[in-house]
């Protein structure tokens, strides 16, 4: 299995590259977040990989984190969700951001991602749940604790700030806040930013 690749970026073709590693030249598909982190053409380069052997292909696709390998693996084992399917999520949001969503069993962000469903979007939340959640400061086990986080969640948004400041400010807030102090912590978090 090949885990890791490093050589020189020779071109891009969103979302395959091409890296030479000593004279052979390696196709890698990639989500746009490590595309966004790519050097220039003709710079060195290493990459974390996952290859996949199927019945009518080889495909290697690569990741600028540990973390996006390990989100991409964690999505392709869940039934129904394939490689393009997994680095779309990976290109639509960041782990951090797949994570909350999970954690708040948010459904409608995933289905901001093109080609994601209400039915995978439910699966991936239902599957994913635990996995990714743990290592955000959101408190994924307990329900009442869950539904604050969303509601306020959705108070800052109505409030019009965006996703990525609320949630941000919902990671500073104590997980046995109540709603209305969850708010008042989340603005004054976000008052300071």
């Amino acid at each position: 299995m090949i885990g890791r690749i490093q050589g020189t970026l020779v071109s891009v073709h969103p979302p395959r590259l091409l890296v030479d590693c000593q004279g052979v030249g390696y196709e890698i598909d990639v989500p746009m977040s490590t595309l966004y982190q790519l050097p220039e053409v003709n710079q060195k380069i290493t990459l974390l990989t996952h290859f996949q052997v199927r019945e009518d292909a080889q495909q290697l696709f690569g990741f600028g984190t540990e973390t996006e390998r390990e989100a991409f693996r964690a999505l392709i084992k869940i039934s129904g969700v394939g490689s393009r399917t997994a680095l779309a999520v990976l290109s639509g949001m960041s782990v951090n951001e797949l994570a909350q969503a999970i954690a708040l069993q948010e459904s409608a962000r995933l289905t901001q991602v093109p080609g994601i469903g209400k039915k995978t979007a439910e699966r991936l939340l239902l599957e994913l749940k635990g996995k990714l959640a743990p290592d955000l400061g959101l408190v994924a086990g307990k329900p009442q604790a869950r539904e604050a986080s969303s509601e306020i969640l959705q108070a800052l948004l109505a409030l019009g700030y965006s996703e990525k400041e609320a949630l941000l400010a919902i990671t500073q807030i104590p997980s046995d806040s109540n709603v209305s102090d969850g708010i008042r912590l989340g603005l004054k978090y976000l008052s300071k930013t």
